[in-house]
């Protein structure tokens, strides 16, 4: 399936300030090359409207042991491993969307993201952070040794980590097909529809689902 995008552009001016403003524009970073950011049905989190329900509390509560860290990228600790790790998570979940090789050159080079969250040992995300906003992408995981809903649990992991250190946004990427209304179960939702920021979940599952 093609990446859903209205736009592309690529910038130069890679402050905090100037990539948080795109962003807010419905930009996400990619990983085709240095700078290229694509417009496209974004979804991020208000976290000062960010109330954890039960359901989120429940799934924390199920990953208490794991523990989140976060590592700059460049990251000097790669290893055949991780890459290994991500080929095989996304060739059973996307398809092969990624090669060993492409998942080495994002975390040890850092042409767009900064920060690599790992979880445990278990999983890892490959992020982009500021002092403003957290992008929380390519998560990827263990798919035999970590517990049901490790994905749910990383995310989650990642949204109260960001809220607490005082972010105003985390952003999950965007809402393309009809499976990615996982994304939708946080207060403080917001998605772009070409244009601005809608906080009406019901009328973004219709557009997932065709209706």
């Amino acid at each position: 399936m093609e990446y859903l995008k209205w736009k592309e552009e690529t910038i130069t001016d890679f402050s905090d300030e100037a990539i948080s403003k795109k962003y807010a524009d419905g930009f996400v970073f990619t990983r085709i090359g240095k700078g290229v950011m694509h417009q496209t049905r974004s979804v991020r989190i208000d976290l000062k409207k960010l109330e954890m329900s039960s359901e989120n509390r429940r799934i924390l509560r199920k990953g208490e042991e794991i523990v989140l860290e976060k590592n700059p990228i460049p990251f000097t600790g790669y290893t055949w491993e991780i890459g290994k790790l991500a080929k095989d998570f996304y060739d059973t979940k996307a398809g092969g969307a990624f090669s060993a090789n492409k998942i080495k050159e994002l975390i040890e080079t850092g042409e767009n993201f900064n920060m690599l969250y790992t979880f445990s040992g278990l999983g890892y995300a490959i992020c982009y952070k500021n002092e403003k906003i957290l992008h929380y992408s390519y998560p990827f995981y263990d798919l035999e040794g970590v517990p049901k809903d490790m994905g749910l649990i990383m995310m989650t992991k990642a949204i109260a980590d960001a809220q607490a250190a005082g972010l105003d946004y985390v952003y999950l990427g965007s809402l393309q097909r009809a499976n990615d209304t996982y994304k939708l179960q946080f207060s403080g939702i917001e998605w772009f529809d070409g244009k601005k920021w809608s906080n009406d979940t019901e009328k973004v599952k219709m557009v997932l689902n065709g209706i």
